[in-house]
C-alpha cells in the first residue's frame, strides 16, 4: 500500500509568502522593519512595536536545540513515527519549531548543534527540517 502524503498546512494572504520560500529552498524569517525584531510564524502585525511593515531574510539554518518532545501519538498519514518535534534557537536570534530527522530518538541532547535540511514529500511538497551538524561541536 502506498504511503499517503502529509497534510499541507493552510496557506493564506499572512504566510503564503513564506510557504514559497521553502519551495524555493529557503528557510525565511520575517522581520519588522521598524524595530528590527524577528518573528515566526508569519503573523501580521509585530508583538514588539505592533507596526505592520515588515520584510523577510533567509536563515542561515544553523542553530541549536532547545527543546523537543518525542511523539508517538496521534498517528498522522504521511509520517514516519517516533516524530522528534524540537525548538531551535536560530542563529539569527529567533526560535523555529520543526522536525529533527536523521537522528534516533535516543541520540537527542539538550544543547545540541542543528542545520536545517529542506525535505521533500514525493509530491513535491517542500518543508524545512533539521538534522544534527555535520562536523560542528555543541
Amino acid at each position: 500500500m502506498a504511503k499517503s502524503f502529509r497534510m499541507k498546512p493552510p496557506m493564506g494572504e499572512d504566510n503564503g509568502w513564506w510557504w514559497q520560500e521553502a519551495a524555493e529552498g529557503r528557510l525565511a524569517i520575517q522581520r519588522c522593519t521598524q524595530c528590527q525584531t524577528l518573528r515566526h510564524p508569519p503573523r501580521p502585525a509585530c508583538g514588539k512595536c505592533h507596526s505592520l511593515e515588515w520584510d523577510h531574510l533567509s536563515a542561515s539554518g544553523r542553530g541549536t536545540l532547545c527543546s523537543f518532545t518525542i511523539m508517538h501519538h496521534p498517528q498522522f498519514p504521511g509520517f514516519d513515527y517516533p516524530l522528534i518535534i524540537i525548538l531551535v534557537d536560530l542563529e539569527e536570534g529567533t526560535r523555529f519549531t520543526s522536525q529533527l530527522i536523521n537522528c534516533a530518538p535516543e541520540d537527542v541532547e539538550f544543547g545540541m548543534a542543528v542545520e536545517m535540511v529542506m525535505h521533500e514529500d514525493p509530491d513535491g511538497f517542500r518543508l524545512p527540517m533539521f538534522q544534527p551538524a555535520t562536523g560542528a561541536a555543541s
